[in-house]
């Protein structure tokens, strides 16, 4: 018997799940992420499912983590703060691809260096401006490298990397590492959120592996990528970028496994996203254009999946546009009242009855703010420390932290780093006043909500007469919206396309009146034409209304709850890696590699090097990261010209991957 063990931690809750022999689901457990200590939630939740399957640590022969950490945190514009150096660019290619917004004010260096499309070098890399640069700033926790056609020749970058590792110590992220393809500031985009996100990512893979030994479970660990496939915990270290969506493939590979669905659109709710991704023909699509997370386009292969910032704990906005008004979630995450209020009962209901018994609703009204422990706050400005100091460690309320409307600049500066963490009203306050949900504190839910419904629309009106209709409300629109993004997918996804954007359609008057089934002189229908698979704590809550709107089956399989974390058990190891052979003179075939460029006189000379190259790196590291059974698949995409009447080889990219199922310890 093997049993193996998943982890998935996401937003809110670290779900763990027992699944013997890869066919059956022993038990499960759910613990509140604990974003202070990871270890703390991911402890309680494994040994949890322990308890309740009455087995020993040293019986689990393979453990595996999925985590939305790092979706949730391009979502919601979190990290650390990153240095980019940009190596033979110019200025105006900070503002393509969205490079400057991806760096969100972080500092970057323009030098001089970069190689030509053959790989040749253009100028020499400027040491000492980098030198001067990095002895300028400080405070940096990881360092994007980028240098022009750096996957033609990468050794301005690998040198850029030493300098860099030998003056500060910290990680530095090489952009040819990430991708084998053209498009710098493209490439530029994905390592500088791969800086960004090491730090997150190396605790959260350390506490979670030192969790796990002070457990006594000495089976290995495997993370999942964004693409469903297992890599090595030491893989994910080093390229944290890689685990974007990793929540979601996981949840698809877990829907799957769950339903044997061969043709359906996976929604998977959770705290702070809505993910949504369609299987057809048994598997989930490949998004080509690498995978899409808040706002950023990256090089990274993922699962085709539409994230939303749309979840349990999304905060609510009254809209205040037009006479009607009424509610929209996200996309920011917010702490739930109901849940700052089990934390700290005492602090949060005084505040709440002293804001009920004002004659008017104040503009921070339920609304509070708690420092999360263990989060340094390095490189703060001055006012980023006077509200440190102001906090302290106490829970306390924004109207009595925030003293002029310069400090509430200061204050999201804090809440994007991670340092600080504040509440509103959400769906799940929403669903505790509904009685849906009873883990926290009702009452404060209720209180929260007498408070919000107060605020006024465009007509002057208040936004709802009760807690009980505001509610309501909000859980309707939360329906509306993971109907749109539904709607959005599928439309997306047509064989045939409608000339409009999917974002167009899904809201077009037709196809609204058409899910109504309007009947008047024209008779409109509209649904759902293929079958949605609800995922997540919440979604036996919330999806049968949308099952409903969208006129389609809605299926909710047992254990939707968990099914990021199985998803994390039943995936295999895989790796791909790839390279190119150019031809810069008619007659010549050029590989290029990690430690400079190749030529050959025969194409087939030049690509039967790099597919061997790429055949041991793949293949040394899927057995290093613990697989067996290992299957290697080679693509080649050769490029060729017709010239006078003959094929001649322009480009190719060749592919290899590598993949097996994890080897298992005895047990």
């Amino acid at each position: 018997m093997a049993l193996a063990l998943g982890v998935d931690t996401g937003g809110t809750y670290t779900d763990a799940v027992l699944i013997r022999d890869e066919t059956e689901v022993v038990a499960s457990a759910k613990s509140l992420t604990t974003r202070a200590d990871l270890a703390i939630g991911v402890g309680k939740a494994i040994s949890t499912v322990l308890d309740d399957a009455q087995v020993s640590a040293d019986q689990i022969s393979m453990a595996s983590l999925s985590t939305t950490l790092a979706t949730n945190a391009l979502v919601e514009g979190q990290g650390g703060r990153v240095a980019l150096i940009y190596i033979g660019f110019k200025d105006s290619d900070l503002e393509k691809h969205g490079l400057k917004d991806a760096l969100k004010g972080d500092p970057a260096l323009i030098i001089a260096g970069g190689h030509s499309h053959a790989g040749a070098e253009v100028s020499p890399l400027d040491v000492a401006a980098l030198t001067a640069f990095l002895d300028s700033h400080k405070g940096i926790s990881g360092f994007a490298v980028a240098a022009q056609f750096a996957t033609r020749n990468p050794a301005h970058e690998l040198a850029a990397a030493r300098v860099i590792g030998e003056k500060t110590g910290a990680p530095v992220t090489c952009s040819h590492h990430l991708s084998a393809r053209l498009n710098g500031p493209k490439r530029a985009v994905t390592a500088v959120l791969n800086a960004r996100l090491i730090g997150m990512i190396d605790r959260l893979i350390g506490r979670a592996q030192d969790q796990l030994r002070d457990l006594g479970i000495a089976a290995p660990m495997m993370v999942v990528r964004g693409d469903g496939a297992l890599m090595s915990a030491e893989q994910a270290r080093a390229r944290p970028i890689e685990t974007i969506l990793s929540g979601p493939a996981a949840s698809i590979v877990g829907a799957r496994w769950l339903t044997n669905a061969e043709n359906a659109l996976v929604s998977d709710i959770g705290g702070t996203t809505t993910d949504v991704a369609l299987i057809r023909d048994g598997k989930p699509a490949i998004d080509p254009a690498g995978a899409q997370v808040g706002g950023f386009r990256t090089m990274v292969e993922a699962v085709a999946m539409r994230t939303h910032g749309l979840g349990g704990d999304s905060q609510v906005r009254v809209v205040t546009e037009g006479l009607d008004g009424g509610v929209f979630l996200g996309p920011r995450r917010v702490l739930p009242v109901s849940l700052i209020a089990s934390e700290a009962p005492d602090a949060v209901h005084a505040i709440l009855d002293q804001q009920l018994c004002a004659t008017t609703v104040g503009e921070h009204d339920t609304r509070f703010a708690r420092r999360v422990p263990g989060i340094h706050a390095d490189g703060v400005g001055p006012r980023e420390e006077g509200l440190l100091d102001r906090l302290g460690d106490q829970v306390m309320p924004l109207s009595s932290l925030l003293r002029t409307r310069m400090e509430n600049g200061a204050l999201a500066r804090l809440v994007d780093r991670g340092i600080l963490q504040v509440s509103g009203v959400t769906p799940s306050d929403a669903s505790h006043v509904l009685g849906g949900l009873d883990a926290w504190d009702a009452d404060a839910a209720r209180k929260a909500l007498e408070l919000f419904a107060r605020k006024r629309v465009g007509s002057g009106d208040v936004l709802a007469k009760s807690p009980v209709l505001l509610a309501q409300m909000i859980v309707d629109q939360l329906t509306n919206q993971t109907s749109l993004t539904l709607l959005e997918t599928a439309f997306a996804e047509e064989a045939d396309s409608f000339g409009v954007s999917p974002q167009e359609l899904a809201r077009h008057v037709l196809t609204q009146r058409g899910l109504a089934q309007h009947r008047g002189l024209l008779a409109l229908d509209a649904a759902l034409n293929v079958d949605v698979v609800g995922l997540g704590a919440s979604a036996p809550s919330y999806y049968p209304a949308v099952g409903e709107k969208l006129r389609c089956r809605m299926i909710l399989p047992e254990h939707a709850g968990v099914a990021n974390a199985i998803g994390a058990v039943v995936g295999r190891l895989t790796l791909r890696r790839s390279g190119t052979v150019t031809s810069p003179s008619e007659g010549r075939y050029r590989v290029h590699l990690e430690d400079g460029p190749q030529d050959f006189n025969a194409s087939d000379e030049a690509l039967a090097l790099l597919e061997t190259v790429l055949k041991n790196e793949v293949k040394g590291a899927v057995q290093q990261a613990g697989a067996e059974d290992i299957r290697v698949v080679v693509d080649r995409d050769i490029k060729t010209a017709r010239v006078e009447a003959q094929d001649v080889f322009v480009e190719a990219l060749i592919t290899v991957e590598a993949s097996g199922r994890p080897r298992v310890a005895s047990g």
